[in-house]
């Protein structure tokens, strides 16, 4: 096991199971036998406000907090918020994000429009982002609350991780009722 550590960047808005989504990484990669460590923003994410979850592994990670520029992942669940945060991923860092546009109050109040073309203006500054249509997909697996795990699975596809190791965090971390939609959403996000 090299000492390199890897920088996850979950953003998004509140709902979209992106406190779930970061459990469920943190418990995979320790499974893995790495150490791991988590921080939560979430103000007002009750309210439709942004969620950000940091989440580092590798052989010790001392902080929890990701710096400017030193994300290799960015997985966003929303956007506009995708949008945002690209500032605090590395040169040839991945971008993993849902096709989803969620509008902020300023929007729905009608002091702002929402931005157009985001998607374009990502992919130009990182030509390998991999925009998902998370809702789509999880609808196919059978419960639309489950483009979080779709999403999951197309991250888990930028990571050298043993599929054993995301099957035993989904059994631990996922309800019972809701395990078999979940893992069938996953394998989808496998797929991309």
């Amino acid at each position: 096991m090299s000492d390199r550590i890897t920088n996850i960047l979950l953003v998004g808005v509140g709902g979209q199971g992106i406190l779930l989504a970061s459990e469920i990484l943190s418990e995979t990669f320790k499974l893995a036998g790495f150490d791991v460590k988590k921080s939560e923003i979430h103000g007002m994410s009750q309210r439709g406000g942004s969620v950000v979850s940091h989440v580092r592994f590798g052989k010790r990670v001392n902080s929890p907090i990701i710096r400017e520029g030193e994300a290799d992942i960015l997985f966003g669940f929303e956007l506009l918020e995708t949008y945002r945060y690209l500032p605090l991923v590395k040169l040839g860092g991945k971008v993993v994000a849902n096709d989803l546009q969620i509008a902020p109050p300023s929007v729905l109040i009608g002091q702002e429009s929402y931005p157009e073309g985001l998607a374009e203006k990502i992919r130009s500054l990182f030509p390998d982002f991999l925009l998902v249509d998370g809702l789509g997909l999880a609808t196919a697996a059978g419960n639309p609350k489950t483009a979080n795990t779709v999403l999951l699975g197309a991250v888990s596809t930028q990571l050298d991780i043993d599929e054993k190791y995301w099957m035993a965090a989904l059994e631990k971390m996922v309800p019972t009722k809701a395990l078999e939609a979940n893992k069938k959403a996953f394998q989808l996000g496998r797929t991309l």
